[in-house]
């Protein structure tokens, strides 16, 4: 534990300049060590896919937000990888608690240790929060992921085979060696379950193999504003995936162009069958299910690293609003996060919040 701060604090000896720290040419590098230690010590800490039963939606209507004047209350079912012996990473806090980012106060009381709402529209920037702190992002990585495969233009029904390859890079999944998945339903999995080795299936599979697809994420990530950010992997295993809530935020707005990424973040839950056997895939955003939020795209994400992140577009009062939470203290505060800038939202007139700046693009 005090090799893991001295090797932040080593890097970052000035931690009020967040530019700075993101800007350090060690900064990365460090973020590789330590990505290494918690890989090796743990091969299952990434975001767990709830498992439980469910109906087979139909992809003609089962995208559509259900509405209601007294929504679902669905509880969310969260997989935590056994302590076994010699395993270390459960312990590691997060690049934000050890940036001494974790439990800053803010006036809408956030678990998150950075938080940004910006007014999709006008793209002025409502709240923030450490805004341009870099930091790893997990599984938020997968909206970059889906921007690439389908900037490829690869043929959407074709099959493709879970293999070795796929399976070594995550412990923890259903889907098991030789499953055959369209690139569709990998890519549905990805958005909707967070499925780790369906997102490494689709980079796999791109031509050049997932090297080449990183390069892509990366000239992707350039192409669209966001240069305090990072992509080593196309899962967000990897704790060099880094962004900052600005960046993210740029994201979300080009992610948001792309209709399957829309329709499949915000998909319920579906079945696939497995060995012959049909599993059932839930969604990991609880607001997704519950339907207490009128979203129109999401991405949640976690791994020790990075803390408990969302990204979601989301309307309150009509207004489509972009929201990101980093690191979040908790397992359902990301979510509570969202409820809480909801409610905020809620109680201004129009024409309120007052904007602190505009979100470039």
């Amino acid at each position: 534990m005090r090799a893991y701060f001295a090797s932040i604090h080593s890097v970052v000896p000035h931690l009020s300049d967040w530019q700075t720290v993101a800007k350090h040419p060690l900064y990365f590098l460090v973020l590789g060590l330590i990505s290494m230690i918690v890989c090796m010590s743990n091969p299952v800490f990434a975001q767990g896919t709830p498992n439980s039963a469910g109906p087979t939606p139909n992809k003609s209507t089962q995208a559509k937000k259900q509405k209601s004047a007294n929504p679902k209350q669905v509880r969310t079912t969260v997989n935590r990888p056994k302590n076994v012996a010699g395993n270390q990473s459960a312990g590691l806090p997060s690049f934000a608690t050890a940036l001494g980012l974790r439990n800053q106060q803010d006036e809408l009381n956030l678990k998150s240790s950075v938080a940004m709402v910006v007014d999709q529209q006008s793209k002025d920037i409502l709240f923030e929060k450490n805004p341009d702190v870099s930091l790893p992002i997990a599984s938020i990585t997968k909206l970059m992921t889906a921007m690439v495969v389908l900037d490829s233009n690869a043929p959407l029904d074709e099959v493709l085979t879970i293999t070795q390859e796929d399976v070594k890079i995550y412990a923890k999944s259903r889907l098991a060696l030789g499953t055959k998945l369209t690139r569709e339903e990998a890519l549905l999995l990805a958005l909707m379950s967070s499925e780790n080795r369906a997102s490494h299936l689709l980079a796999r599979n791109y031509p050049g193999g997932v090297k080449e697809f990183v390069e892509a994420m990366n000239h992707k990530a350039y192409s669209l504003g966001m240069t305090h950010s990072n992509f080593s992997d196309p899962t967000g295993l990897l704790a060099t995936n880094v962004s900052t809530a600005e960046d993210l935020a740029r994201m979300l707005v080009a992610s948001y162009n792309y209709k399957l990424i829309r329709e499949f973040s915000v998909w319920p839950d579906t079945t696939i069958v497995v060995n012959k056997r049909p599993q059932v895939f839930l969604n990991t955003n609880r607001l997704v299910r519950s339907g207490d939020m009128e979203i129109g795209l999401q991405k949640t994400g976690f791994i020790s690293a990075a803390g408990k992140c969302l990204v979601m577009q989301a309307k309150v009062n009509g207004l489509p609003l972009l929201l990101v939470f980093l690191d979040s203290v908790g397992t359902q505060s990301r979510f509570a996060d969202a409820v809480r800038v909801r409610d905020w939202i809620e109680s201004y007139q129009p024409g309120e919040p007052k904007a602190i700046r505009r979100l470039t693009m």
